[in-house]
């Protein structure tokens, strides 16, 4: 009779987290490059920067006619205004030649790239042509109507997905619309899976009594592609010792973990303990952990790689599996870590539990009668333990989430609030919100918070309104770069009693034309503004209203408004690449976005760009987190290297 094989030491969850982990590599496998067409899913390995911007051009919305929004003023059904409509059309993928000069307008298709002079559109349906051919404007519109201005979705220049990102469908579509045809990604890791055990068949051959079918080898295939690995079966080995050695050979030869199913607990038929207890370097490292389900699992390592051994109960696999694997598969993917998704509920039926191990009881959650959400409150929910045991094979599939029993409770009464953690695929929602003004050192940092394992977003709305955001607390942070004349003061003027001020950097605001342009090479910052008001061949780009730079343009021109004025770039790199591609001849920004070979730069000030906090979420991890980034020596070279001074 065969000597049962006890479990070597039981020991609990963290010690056996710490020990698995420390005998293997968690480092992200290497980068590859691949079609855009095959992304899906993946995780990208570099930040994206725009190279384009999208809209590439000023943009037609609509069938109609480009304007000078001005000359619309007044225009009614009763009263329309005549303008002289040009012979000319321009259709979608043209290059227009001509300009739109006072009093005159030019038949646009939709996607029709807006000509020079023009700052509007207006709808066919609008219009009508005279007997003598003019053009009868019957609605009055605001420049900017009907164009989608370059640069207004994606700015050339701007970090458009961070490393660590899950591409999913949106960002591919963002990826076509730059024309980036090949991505960066982080390798998967490859996945071996041996189901062993004598009365295991594969599904679809005959059953007979004794036999189950390997319903394990499934789940864990598609719950390895579900966490970003590649599973490769290694087909059913009976409990041979030479055939499971041999199997063990192989997996370790081709794949970077692998997970064996069954023959971890006790009986001398299990072959599956003695095989991996003869790898090396360091080989068994836990055989035993106190949870329940997943007493029997076995973690071992050889080559550095990470040798699983499951317990055969379908629901006791999954979770130890989620447990100790998901995350290793994770971590060699480059998956950024997640917070599990949990909820409050209040438990409907008494579970006894037994001392001495940690306990996962998985449940359905039902909204509580007369519960529900608003005015910030969560959803009730009442938690029903499921009950089936390790052993069911559906258990798993059907609950909504599980809660986590002390070793140390015997029992958890009904009534009971409890915290659930729920299972299945969502989106996650973002550790740091920042709303406010753009800037590259803002990308940097927002970048770095990511490596480090904070899932980050950001809303570029300018100054102003990521003030307001952060006083109703909408928001972690808001970036500004505000100035107060009678104060002589950057930012601080504008805090409430809410929000508090978290010392940002300095960086230098300016002017910049293309190089060469005789307007504006060596003159002061008076006689530049003074050229670009005076010359109607001058067009600027704007900045976005509420933006600290646009308060500072319109502080400069004196509540002027030349031409161009009413086209607005989202953020720097816009403005600059505006210029460069001779959409227009001047516009504000900060340093950093100018190319000396390409650009002029006319330094106006030196700012100060700091971030507001509500008081509520100051003390927040993500915030702290963020604090330390500005505290950080390397950090702030590397902000130095931007044209960027902490401090």
């Amino acid at each position: 009779m065969a000597k049962q094989q006890q479990f070597l030491n039981v020991v609990d969850r963290d010690e056996a987290e710490r020990r698995f982990y420390s005998a293997i590599s968690l480092d992200p496998l290497g980068t590859e490059s691949i079609p855009l067409e095959r992304s899906l899913g993946r995780i990208l390995a570099e930040d994206i920067i725009a190279k384009v911007d999208v809209p590439s051009f000023d943009r037609s919305n609509y069938d109609g006619f480009a304007v000078r929004a001005s000359e619309t003023v007044g225009a009614s059904e009763e009263r329309p205004v005549s303008l002289q409509l040009q012979e000319t059309e321009i259709s979608a993928g043209v290059v227009p030649d001509m300009t739109v000069s006072a009093g005159t307008a030019i038949t646009i298709a939709t996607g029709g790239m807006l000509p020079r002079g023009a700052n509007a559109v207006v709808m066919i349906e609008d219009t009508e042509i005279a007997d003598d051919q003019s053009l009868l404007v019957r609605r009055a519109i605001a420049a900017g109507f009907g164009v989608s201005f370059a640069g207004t979705d994606i700015g050339a220049g701007e970090i458009l997905l961070h490393r660590g990102d899950l591409l999913t469908s949106r960002e591919t579509g963002s990826l076509a619309a730059i024309g980036c045809s090949q991505v960066p990604v982080w390798r998967q890791p490859r996945v071996g899976i041996i189901s062993s055990g004598d009365e295991i068949i594969e599904p679809g051959k005959p059953m007979r009594a004794g036999l189950v079918y390997d319903s394990n080898a499934r789940i864990l295939a598609d719950a390895v592609r579900e966490a970003g690995g590649l599973p490769e079966s290694l087909g059913i080995v009976s409990d041979n010792l030479n055939l499971l050695r041999d199997a063990l050979a192989k997996g370790l030869e081709s794949c970077d973990i692998l997970l064996l199913s069954g023959g971890t607990s006790k009986g001398g038929g299990d072959v599956s303990y003695r095989a991996v207890g003869e790898l090396e370097d360091p080989g068994i490292v836990v055989h035993g952990v106190a949870l329940k389900p997943g007493k029997p699992i076995c973690l071992a390592a050889s080559q550095n790689k990470p040798v699983v051994i499951l317990p055969g109960f379908p629901t006791s696999a999954i979770f130890t599996f989620h447990e100790f694997v998901v995350p290793v598969i994770q971590q060699l993917a480059g998956y950024q870590k997640k917070k599990p998704r949990s909820l409050q509920a209040r438990l409907s039926v008494k579970i006894n539990s037994s001392t001495g191990r940690t306990e996962y009881a998985l449940v359905n959650l039902v909204e509580r009668p007369g519960s529900a959400a608003g005015d910030g409150q969560e959803m009730e929910y009442a938690a029903f333990p499921m009950g089936k045991g390790s052993g069911s094979v559906t258990t798993f599939s059907r609950a909504d989430g599980f809660i986590t029993i002390g070793r140390h409770e015997e029992m958890v009464e009904a009534g009971s609030p409890v915290r659930v953690q729920l299972i299945g695929q969502d989106l996650s929602p973002a550790d740091l919100v920042v709303i406010g003004s753009h800037c590259i050192g803002l990308d940097y940092l927002m970048s770095q918070l990511q490596d480090r394992g904070y899932r980050t977003k950001l809303l570029t709305v300018g100054s102003s309104g990521g003030l307001e955001a952060a006083a109703r607390g909408e928001c972690d942070l808001a970036g500004i770069h505000l100035y107060d004349p009678e104060t002589d003061q950057y930012n601080r003027p504008f805090l409430t009693d809410s929000t508090r001020l978290i010392p940002g950097y300095q960086r230098r605001q300016g002017l910049l034309f293309r190089r060469g342009d005789q307007r504006f090479e060596n003159k002061s910052v008076e006689d530049f503004i003074q050229q670009a008001i005076t010359d109607d061949d001058c067009v600027m780009v704007n900045r976005n209203q509420g933006s600290g730079t646009r308060i500072l343009i319109d502080r400069l021109l004196q509540s002027a408004q030349p031409a161009g004025y009413a086209v607005q770039a989202r953020n720097h790199n816009a403005v600059a690449a505006a210029i460069v591609q001779q959409r227009a001849d001047w516009g504000m920004a900060i340093e950093h976005v100018v190319d000396p070979e390409l650009l002029g730069f006319l330094p106006v000030c030196q700012e100060q760009f700091d971030f507001v906090v509500n008081l509520e979420r100051q003390q927040r991890q993500a915030v702290q987190a963020f604090c330390q980034l500005l505290a950080d020596k390397q950090i702030c070279a590397h902000l130095h290297s931007l044209g960027l001074v902490v401090g």
